[in-house]
């Protein structure tokens, strides 16, 4: 019973951070940072743990599908150089630097822990940093590299972390050995997770409620990461691999009514797994502060606090070392007779100081087998690094980016008029081409609206019921076809989706998939 109410007060304090950090205009998980370390400070903290080998896959999991699903994948081909230069180069560095740290201040501490706890607080958390940039006119190839890097940084962070983990209980790690293991591992990962989407895409279709779905979605989430446990396989890859591959298929294989309910659902979960992540970290760190003498709490956090500087001092090296090889490239290019892609100073400045870290740090480190090598110190630095760039950053990143004064591209905005207007007209197309009067009368109506939309107009009550007498599943197709060709990204289409989503529930009868 304690479990429950603890749980329970933890969410209802949660829904009153959440709303309370909306109005003072700051991210929720910094809130919720400064609220567990609260609780660590408790003298009779409550308890509330979870078995170490449970924790990734129920905090992991579900947070890697959603991101994946979200990513846009013309916006990351797109922005390959930086993300790729991030998620490659930006982990190997953050890793080799924190374990060249850790060993400096813990000369006992093994390499593989050391490489463990490098690996777990590389990966930054795009929860924050999307937070603040969705809600500014920042231009949209910025927010898609900052999102692009959380989700495979996530990928690559975890794949170093669970090598390291292994290398530990194995008691050594040969990497010669171990390389062709990796890509061997990496590749089946990324075949499994395609080889589940044809399969499942055609079974989702059979689903007519919406409870019963999505709680397949969740089972199958969970189920994906521990067949591919049992298969010796990566289920980061896979599941990102799954849930990239889904994301470009939501349209077909769910029904309207059930997409509509299950995307405010994933979001709910995420915001109480990061409730739980912060304040099991919070709970645990009580008693690890209780078995140390002052001195050494202190000792601990000052040692924290150099691995926190470090972990910010490395992510802004590279990004203004990247800067200036884009720039060389670009001035070369550019005395060739070839332009190079744009690249500016407060640019980097931003993404530089984007790297705040989140639910996947304090999942990996609260995962850590009981004995492991300075579990708790891990543990302890997690935390301190996840509460340092959560606050020091997330809370200054927004008086950055008016500092900076970025121009906004306005491309969503063009993308999501582009995919009106197809809509629409594609909806005109539908109409039977006798002249009768109700056939006349929508046509003019669709023309208004047609009209409307080219202007820059928000599409007004009209529009709605001219759609509704309208074939929506053609005007779907139209913008999907959009979304494939690559002419509008996932911004627009998920907005003009979820209208048409709405325009099809107004008229009682949801279209079947095919």
């Amino acid at each position: 019973m304690q479990v429950f109410e603890t749980i329970l007060v933890l969410l209802l304090g949660a829904a009153v951070v959440s709303s309370f950090a909306k109005r003072i205009n700051i991210p929720y998980p910094v809130l919720l940072a400064v609220g567990g370390a609260l609780l660590a400070c408790l003298p009779d903290p409550p308890k509330l743990e979870f078995p170490p080998d449970l924790v990734l896959v129920l905090f992991v999991a579900p947070v890697l599908m959603d991101a994946a699903f979200d990513t846009s994948l013309r916006d990351l081909r797109a922005m390959w150089l930086p993300v790729l230069s991030l998620v490659l180069v930006a982990v190997v560095l953050t890793t080799v630097a924190v374990a060249l740290a850790a060993r400096w201040l813990f000369l006992d501490m093994p390499w593989a822990a050391a490489i463990a706890l490098g690996a777990l607080l590389a990966p930054p958390d795009a929860v924050a940093a999307t937070a603040i940039l969705r809600r500014l006119p920042v231009p949209l190839r910025m927010r898609m590299v900052l999102e692009g890097e959380s989700l495979l940084n996530d990928a690559s962070a975890l794949l170093i972390y669970r090598l390291a983990v292994s290398a530990v209980a194995a008691g050594g790690f040969h990497a010669a050995d171990a390389l062709p293991m990796f890509v061997l591992v990496v590749f089946g990962s990324v075949l499994f997770g395609l080889a589940l989407t044809w399969p499942i895409t055609r079974f989702m279709r059979h689903f007519e409620e919406a409870p019963s779905a999505v709680i397949f979605q969740f089972g199958l989430t969970f189920g994906i990461w521990l067949l591919s446990e049992r298969l010796r396989l990566s289920p980061i890859v896979a599941v990102v691999t799954f849930a990239l591959t889904m994301s470009r298929l939501s349209t077909r294989p769910m029904q309207t009514h059930i997409r509509t309910a299950s995307f405010p659902i994933w979001e709910t979960a995420t915001v109480v797994l990061n409730v739980l992540a912060f304040t099991l970290v919070g709970l645990q760190l009580g008693p690890i502060l209780e078995r140390s003498s002052a001195g050494e709490r202190l000792h601990s956090l000052g040692m924290a606090m150099v691995i926190l500087a470090v972990v910010i001092g490395v992510r802004l090296a590279w990004v203004f070392v990247h800067h200036l090889l884009v720039r060389l490239n670009s001035l070369r290019r550019s005395q060739s007779g070839k332009p190079g892609p744009p690249a500016t100073l407060k640019g980097a400045a931003v993404i530089g100081w984007s790297g705040m870290r989140g639910i996947v740090t304090l999942a990996a480190a609260m995962a850590l087998p009981v004995g492991f090598p300075y579990r708790d110190f891990i543990q302890l630095t997690a935390f301190v690094v996840v509460l340092g760039t959560l606050v020091i950053q997330g809370l200054t990143l927004g008086p950055l980016l008016k500092l900076v004064r970025l121009p906004s591209d306005g491309t969503v905005q063009r993308e999501l008029q582009l995919a009106r207007a197809t809509a629409i007209r594609a909806a005109m197309d539908e109409l039977p081409a006798d002249p009768t009067p109700a056939s006349m009368r929508v046509r003019a109506e669709l023309a208004a609206a047609l009209e409307n939309v080219e202007r820059g107009r928000a599409p007004g009550s009209h529009e709605d019921n001219v759609l509704r007498r309208c074939l929506v599943a053609k005007s779907r197709h139209a913008v999907q076809d959009l979304r494939l060709s690559g002419a509008i990204g996932d911004d627009a289409f998920r907005q003009v989706e979820a209208e048409l989503d709405w325009v099809e529930l107004s008229t009682g009868e949801p279209e079947r998939p095919a």
